[in-house]
């Protein structure tokens, strides 16, 4: 077993246990990938503001999102096919991260079903992110399951509404569990491990879907609900009525646009997140942490602001509490850590975010998370921008 440091050492054993089509979903963008790379890259631009000589003794990452108290400002986002990176890839996902203290979010596209989840955990409180679909009646029992199954917030994607071109996919032929072609079963010969897991678990396609949906029982008749059923009339009375209809907890997930955020924040929605889909959507659009400090002048005040899209450390944590987001989600982050160890890859890369977090708070001088704010950085996406603009002019 390698030494794992980093979130990039977990990614690269990921990447040799996890068959290539599965492995290339999670780790891909839409078109040319181009906002799928900035979301990381622009962090790397942003730079922090080191002092010394301060008492770094007794430090917390410790905070709130949406009032649950979190060992530090990190969800695990929703992933679509997370039981295909791992067998029973979400329960193992949700409990390395009630363990350690953070939020799980479970996709509506799952693998493992809401019922797996909240038995695998014993009936402890998970976050469930929903899609717009036509089918009102189904979004209602999917509701009712959730409510059951002790989910403590609603996460309800809006950026969805058509699905963006990922060229990877297409040329993979994805599908769950993947058809017996001859490059897939070349492909897969290679994965003892991941086929191993496969075989122990009956968990292998949507069961959130299948057999709870109207006419749908396999994965043939799944495909094609799926394409008929993402709504793309989603609009703010929608909104209005999963509010209501829901009850509890809501988090909007999708926002990149400022006009967008006031709405949300109008909604009576208790945070936002502030995500472009992980450049999976709209290829072309800004990264996320460029896009987040503007959001965050605009409504932080009536609103929780969060971000996901690009994180891979806890500097990045950081860098994007300092912009002014009260919580953020990681998705790769923690599928490369489960597609290479299980549920022990989860915790250690959480492990590794926290810890990344902590030192490089007290090496900005502070001990308490709560009290960072954007004194920490030399600058910010904007400046940052603009050094990349100088420097390709020169």
């Amino acid at each position: 077993m390698p030494t794992i440091t980093n979130i990039e050492d977990l990614r690269a054993l990921a990447q040799k246990r996890v068959p290539r089509m599965f492995y290339d979903y999670a780790d891909s963008g839409s078109w040319t990938e181009g906002t799928y790379r900035a979301n990381e890259s622009d962090f790397q631009k942003i730079l922090l503001r080191q002092r010394v000589a301060v008492n770094m003794d007794n430090r917390s990452t410790a905070t709130t999102m949406v009032g649950h108290d979190v060992r530090m400002p990190v969800a695990l986002a929703p992933v679509g096919l997370t039981g295909m990176q791992h067998a029973d890839g979400e329960m193992l996902a949700a409990r390395a991260a009630l363990d350690f203290g953070v939020p799980f979010t479970l996709s509506t596209m799952s693998i493992c079903s809401i019922e797996d989840v909240s038995e695998a955990v014993g009936g402890r409180p998970f976050w469930f992110q929903l899609y717009w679909m036509r089918d009102r009646d189904f979004m209602e029992r999917l509701l009712d399951r959730a409510k059951a199954a002790n989910v403590s917030a609603l996460v309800l994607t809006l950026d969805l509404q058509v699905i963006g071109q990922r060229h990877k996919d297409l040329k993979n032929g994805l599908t769950a569990p993947p058809k017996p072609t001859l490059a897939n079963i070349v492909n897969l010969m290679g994965k003892p491990r991941w086929c191993l897991g496969m075989a122990g678990t009956r968990r292998h396609t949507f069961r959130n879907l299948v057999g709870h949906a109207k006419g749908v029982s396999d994965m043939s008749s799944l495909g094609a609900w799926t394409r008929e059923q993402f709504d793309p009339r989603l609009n703010w009375d929608d909104v209005a009525w999963i509010k209501k209809r829901w009850g509890g907890k809501l988090i909007l997930k999708g926002i990149m646009d400022v006009e967008d955020a006031r709405l949300a924040a109008d909604s009576g929605a208790d945070a936002l997140v502030v995500s472009n889909h992980g450049g999976r959507q709209l290829d072309g659009a800004p990264s996320s942490i460029a896009a987040l400090p503007e959001i965050v002048a605009a409504v932080g005040r009536d609103i929780e602001v969060w971000m996901d899209g690009g994180i891979r450390s806890g500097q990045d944590v950081l860098k994007a509490w300092a912009l002014g987001a009260r919580g953020t989600m990681i998705g790769r982050a923690f599928v490369y850590g489960l597609g290479a160890m299980g549920q022990a890859g989860v915790a250690k890369a959480l492990e590794i975010i926290r810890n990344e977090l902590d030192i490089t708070m007290a090496f900005c001088g502070h001990t308490d998370l709560r009290k960072v704010d954007r004194s920490i950085l030399l600058n910010g996406p904007a400046a940052a921008g603009a050094d990349s603009d100088r420097q390709s002019k020169a």
